[in-house]
Order: C-alpha cells, then structure tokens, then sequence
C-alpha cells in the first residue's frame, strides 16, 4: 500500500481550541488498510493547505486526504487549494463521496469534496483529496476509496488497466 499522509484543516484544532476527530480516524482506517501513515494540523488558509500538501508528496506520500474546510462558509478554502494543485481531476471519487454522505445526512448536498492526481517533474504523482472532517465524512471517503488505493497508483506509475 502506498505512504499517506492526512492534514486536518481546521483554524479550531490548529489553535488548540477544539479536538481533531476526522484525522484520527483518517490515520487509523488508512493504518487498517496497511498504508504507512503520517498526518498534521493546518489552519484554514490556502497557503498552509498548499504548503503541507507539498511537503507530504516530497517527504514522499502518494495519498494526501486535506480533511476539513470543505463546506460552504466563508474559511472553507480546502477545494479551492487542492484544486489549484491538481494536474487532473477526478470527479468520480469526489461525487461518489458526497453521494454516499447524503444516505447519513442532507448537509452532504453542500460539502465541496475535490479528488484529483497532482504531479511534478521530481516526484511520482500523488493522488490527493479535500474531504470532510468530520468522523462520518472521513469514513465515507475511505470506504470510496481505500479498496482502490493500491490500484489508483499502480495506474497512476503506468500500470496496464485490470
């Protein structure tokens, strides 16, 4: 399985004002699936999301979930950052998500999930997605992907299609 690294993005958790609970959940689901795991705290400001999503993919993670700042209110900038990133779009991943959060909540309708592959000259492509933080959003997320990790970079190093 691939190296992962999950960065919780909330201004409350990097402040110290409220727990993290999505990334734990994050790290220990990944760590169940047999991905080496490392994670760390942002606040809501694109510049941190964009500087830790890097710093994961050259400490060398293939799978990058940005958990947190994915809905509608004025500090949610998590899509806006991963997506200025991304070579590629991968909207089967993200709309898969949101649906699955509809059959536990109507808030899911409103969450902004982004999938995509950012690449480089200097590093193989990493698979990167701004996903909820909350418990539930992360369990929906890995439950869409974590079965495909494994595959996803295989294809994303050039694999032939199964």
């Amino acid at each position: 399985m691939p190296r992962a690294t999950v960065i919780t993005v909330s201004d409350e958790v990097a402040g110290g004002l409220d727990a993290d609970r999505g990334g734990p959940v994050a790290v220990e689901l990944l760590g169940e699936l047999g991905c080496e795991v490392t994670s760390g705290v942002v606040p809501d400001d694109p510049d941190a999301i964009v500087a830790a999503v890097r710093e994961a993919i050259a400490d060398g993670a293939r799978v990058v979930l940005a958990c947190g700042g994915t809905g509608i209110g004025p500090r949610d900038l998590t899509p806006e950052a991963v997506r200025g990133m991304l070579a590629f779009e991968i909207p089967g991943i993200a709309e898969e998500i949101r649906r699955r959060g509809l059959a536990h909540t109507p808030q899911a309708l409103v969450s902004r999930e982004v999938a995509g592959v950012v690449t480089g000259p200097d590093r193989p492509p990493a698979l990167v997605l701004a996903i909820p933080g909350s418990r539930g959003g992360v369990r929906d997320a890995l439950r869409v992907v974590g079965d495909q990790l494994a595959y996803i970079v295989d294809q994303l190093d050039g694999a032939g299609h199964a």
